[in-house]
C-alpha cells in the first residue's frame, strides 16, 4: 500500500470536495466548516480526551454529530475491572457545538442539563474539566487535568469514502501527553501525576458514511523498548485504526517513541469469532471481546496481543442514529518494528481497544 504524504493548504477545494487524501505529523490542511458542502446534519464534530494510569482511566467526549450532540464521561476502574459512564443529549444541535476548527488552539464548552464540560487549549497546554450531577447514582464527577509536554509529532489522516464524493474526515491522534490532575466521584478521590499518567487526544471532523464498521486501538506509557523489567524511560503510544475512509491513501496507523511517530500500514484487528455468529446484529453476538485480540500489520512490523479487562458497551437507537459501541480495557504485550529496523518490545502497555457499528 502506497501512502500519500499531505502539505499545507486548505482542506476542501472551491467544490466542498476533499482537496487531497493523505497523512502528516500535523495539522498541515486548514479546517473550515464553511466550506463543508455537505448539509448540516451530516456534518461531523469530536474531541475525545483520555486521561489515565495504571489504576484509572477518565474518558470525555464532545460530540456534535448533526442530527444529536453528546457530552458523555466515562470513568473505569482497571483494578476493579469495573466502569461507569453518563451522557448528555441534545438534539439537531447542527453546529451549535462550535467546536474549535483546529486540533491546536482554541477552546470547546458545553453546559446542559447534569454536565459542564471545559476543552482548552493554548500557551503549549490543554486544560480539561468536567463536572457532571448524579453521574453515578446520587455520586456527582469533578475531574480536571492539565496535559503537557505533548510529542513533537502525532498522526492527521485525511481520508474520505470514493462512493461519496462529499464525504471525507479529517482527523488527529494525539497520544502520550504528561498528564496531571485528579477526578472525584462520590467518597472517591483519585491523582493523576505526570511521572505516572498520560492523555490522548481523539480529534475529528467529517462528514461520514451512514454505515460504519469500525476498529481502534489507543495505549500510552513508560516503556524501555528492551523487554527487560528495567524501569521504562522511553514515552510510548501507539494509536490504530480502520473504518474511517477507504484507507487507500493513508491509514489510521501509527507507534509513537519519545517524540517522533513510526507510521505503520494497514492494521488487522483479529478478535475470536462467536461460531455461528457472523450475521448476528450486535458486535457482541459476534465477536468474544473478552478474550485476547491480536493486532498486526500488512507489513510484518506489528504483532501485539491485547488482553481485555473490561468491556464498557454503548448501545444507542435515537432513530435515524444507532450506535453499537465496544470500548475495551486492558493492556498490550508484544513487538514493533520501528523506521530504523530495530525491534521496540512492549510490555503491559495500559489502554483500550474499540469494536463499533455506527449507523448516522
Amino acid at each position: 500500500m502506497h501512502e500519500e504524504r499531505l502539505t499545507e493548504g486548505p482542506l476542501h477545494d472551491d467544490e466542498g470536495v476533499l482537496a487531497d487524501r493523505g497523512w502528516a505529523v500535523s495539522a498541515l490542511r486548514a479546517y473550515d466548516r464553511s466550506r463543508v458542502r455537505a448539509p448540516s446534519r451530516r456534518i461531523k464534530e469530536w474531541e475525545r480526551y483520555t486521561v489515565g494510569d495504571d489504576e484509572y482511566a477518565v474518558c470525555l467526549t464532545l460530540a456534535d454529530l448533526g442530527y444529536c450532540g453528546v457530552a458523555s464521561a466515562l470513568v473505569v476502574d482497571l483494578l476493579q475491572g469495573a466502569s461507569h459512564a453518563a451522557s448528555a443529549v441534545v438534539p439537531l444541535p447542527l453546529g451549535r457545538f462550535r467546536l474549535p476548527a483546529s486540533p491546536v488552539a482554541g477552546t470547546a464548552r458545553f453546559e446542559g442539563g447534569r454536565a459542564c464540560f471545559l476543552f482548552e487549549v493554548g500557551d503549549g497546554r490543554r486544560r480539561v474539566e468536567a463536572r457532571f450531577a448524579g453521574f453515578d447514582g446520587a455520586d456527582d464527577l469533578a475531574f480536571e487535568a492539565v496535559l503537557d509536554c505533548e510529542p513533537r509529532e502525532s498522526l492527521v489522516v485525511a481520508d474520505s469514502w470514493e462512493r461519496d464524493p462529499l464525504s471525507f474526515c479529517y482527523s488527529q491522534k494525539t497520544v502520550a501527553m504528561r498528564a496531571q490532575g485528579s477526578f472525584k466521584k462520590g467518597l472517591l478521590v483519585h491523582g493523576f501525576s505526570p511521572e505516572r499518567s498520560f492523555g490522548a487526544l481523539d480529534w475529528g471532523r467529517g462528514v461520514l458514511a451512514r454505515d460504519i464498521v469500525r476498529f481502534g486501538a489507543c495505549a500510552q506509557g513508560w516503556q524501555d523498548g528492551a523487554g527487560g523489567d528495567a524501569p521504562g524511560t522511553h514515552r510510548f503510544g501507539l494509536s490504530l485504526g480502520s473504518g474511517l475512509g477507504d484507507g487507500e491513501a493513508a491509514s489510521e496507523n501509527m507507534v509513537l517513541v519519545d517524540d517522533e511517530v513510526c507510521k505503520l500500514g494497514r492494521v488487522s484487528f483479529d478478535i475470536p469469532r462467536k461460531t455461528g455468529a457472523s450475521r448476528a446484529a450486535r458486535m457482541e453476538d459476534r465477536c468474544q471481546l473478552m478474550r485476547p485480540w491480536r493486532l498486526s500489520d500488512d507489513e510484518g512490523r506489528l504483532d501485539l496481543t491485547f488482553t481485555p479487562v473490561v468491556d464498557r458497551a454503548d448501545r444507542r437507537d435515537l432513530g435515524v442514529v444507532r450506535i453499537d459501541l465496544h470500548r475495551v480495557f486492558g493492556r498490550f504485550d508484544g513487538a514493533v518494528a520501528l523506521d530504523d529496523g530495530s525491534s521496540f518490545s512492549v510490555a503491559n502497555v495500559r489502554g483500550f481497544s474499540e469494536a463499533s457499528h455506527t449507523v448516522c
